[in-house]
């Protein structure tokens, strides 16, 4: 039973990347158009994503809590620029219980209005600040184009919203959450990203400051992984919350919100991925360790067996996630295939020979071929396997950062700006440019500003646009 080949990256990435999540089982076709359903082993990547997420808002303060996923219409229209930013995609119910509503309920397309509902109750002083709430839910935007986890009709997150009491707490809020997506996305998903404030024109709607990590994918895409969001007072007075600070006086606080979602699954995919399927990082791979037996005989098989769950009983007890693949009526070379298509970080094959010489042989699936398989001790196979998962971790995270930074070129004019994109890569250059100068040059090109980097080369230059000094470069490409 041959597994079946997939579209090449280099012949069309989109098609490879559709093709990749159904046949890694990470999801499926749902009947309602437009939603995804997340297979077991797509959900366990989740989970490892969520994991390494909860521990780090928990250990910078945070509380889970959980808000109604129906929103009252009205909620909504409190906050004119946020209610404008999302009226395209909201899902309203109308009719419940067989009776059309007094007030029409929005399904939850993000939380901000109806936790600010609750805030205002929560916060009568000083005292009650800062207010540190963290929601893990589902969401809904009526999206028109689809694909899978990267832009979806529901989709599931992690929203952070907080209030404080001074301007500069709510900034630094913003920003130790941004640096808290990028801590995960550097060290779990070994995805590295580049900092920074997007432009008015693409921040979230309602929010004084949006702040965002981005991530260059195989195909030099840009996808926002993370978003911070500094609110400043506008939610705060649009539902009248109000706190006596230390002098007794009434004062309006100063909100963020922040999320990430499912969307990371999908970056996962396209940061790591190659002809022959995912390739997990060991950190959230839901699988670090997959072990297939070999063997012909039924003396061979209790033989092998025997060793096989000996040495998975050593790295389970190691705290390493190993699955022994017991299936019958596959050959070997078909599970290779079928674990190399599924990312599993390193495979151990065991056969007759293994046992005979107290050996393992491991094939790393960041190394293709022989280059990436080793013969190693039984006796030592725990310290190998660890070894082995720590090295694998740092070499795809160096993968990706060579390829972001032979991917990013300095451009002084519109026409290098256009020729990098053309071609498929990121234009770093001056920008002195307006709204409407963003608006032209994704007209024109496909490319948005991505963000303006904390990392900036100081001094200052002559906008690749209209010419004009600036102090800033920015960074365009085409994204997700």
């Amino acid at each position: 039973m041959a597994q079946q080949a997939v579209t090449p990256q280099s012949v069309d990435f989109s098609k490879w990347y559709n093709e990749i999540v159904y046949k890694a089982d990470l999801c499926d076709q749902s009947p309602v158009r437009g939603c995804l359903i997340i297979k077991p082993y797509g959900y366990e990547l989740w989970e490892a994503i969520k994991g390494g997420l909860d521990r780090r808002f928990k250990a910078t303060g945070h509380q889970n809590a959980y808000f109604p996923l129906f929103i009252p219409e009205s909620f909504l229209k409190r906050e004119a620029e946020h209610v404008e930013g999302f009226s395209p995609e909201l899902a309203v119910v109308t009719i419940a219980g067989g009776k059309e509503l007094e007030e029409p309920l929005v399904v939850r397309p993000t939380s901000e209005t109806i936790i600010m509902d609750s805030f205002k109750n929560w916060i009568q002083s000083y005292r009650d600040l800062p207010l540190l709430i963290n929601q893990w839910a589902n969401v809904v935007r009526w999206e028109l184009r689809t694909r899978p986890f990267l832009r979806t009709t529901e989709f599931l997150w992690q929203e952070g919203h907080t209030a404080h009491a001074t301007a500069e707490e709510a900034e630094a809020e913003t920003m130790q959450m941004l640096e808290v997506y990028a801590d995960f996305a550097v060290n779990d998903a070994a995805i590295p990203v580049i900092r920074g404030r997007k432009t008015d024109r693409e921040k979230f709607a309602g929010a004084m400051h949006t702040y965002t990590i981005e991530a260059m994918m195989r195909d030099k895409k840009a996808l926002q992984s993370g978003t911070s969001h500094n609110l400043g007072q506008n939610f705060a007075k649009a539902f009248d919350i109000k706190f006596l600070d230390q002098n007794n006086e009434s004062q309006y606080p100063w909100t963020t919100s922040w999320g990430l979602s499912t969307r990371m699954v999908g970056a996962i995919v396209m940061t790591h991925g190659d002809d022959k399927g995912l390739r997990l990082p060991p950190k959230v791979a839901p699988i670090q360790v997959v072990i297939v037996p070999i063997f012909k005989t039924d003396d061979e098989r209790s033989v092998v067996m025997e060793t096989v769950d000996r040495l998975s009983k050593e790295l389970s007890n190691a705290a390493i996630r190993v699955h022994v693949d017991r299936r019958e009526g596959q050959s070997p070379g078909f599970k290779f295939n079928d674990w190399e298509m599924r990312g599993v970080p390193v495979r151990m094959e065991i056969g007759p020979k293994d046992v005979q010489n107290g050996s393992a042989a491991l094939a790393r699936r960041d190394m293709p071929g022989k280059e990436g398989k080793q013969f190693v001790p039984q006796a030592g196979i725990v310290a190998a396997v660890q070894d082995l998962l720590v090295d694998i971790q740092a070499n795809l995270l160096k993968q990706a950062e060579t390829l972001r930074e032979e991917n990013i070129h300095d451009v002084k004019r519109y026409d290098e700006l256009k020729d990098v994109i053309e071609k498929g890569g990121w234009a770093r250059g001056w920008w002195a440019g307006t709204g409407d100068d963003e608006g032209r040059i994704k007209e024109e090109t496909g490319a948005t500003i991505r963000c303006i980097p904390f990392a900036q080369p100081g001094g200052k230059g002559a906008c690749l646009l209209t010419g004009k000094e600036s102090a800033q470069v920015v960074l365009f490409a085409k994204a997700y």
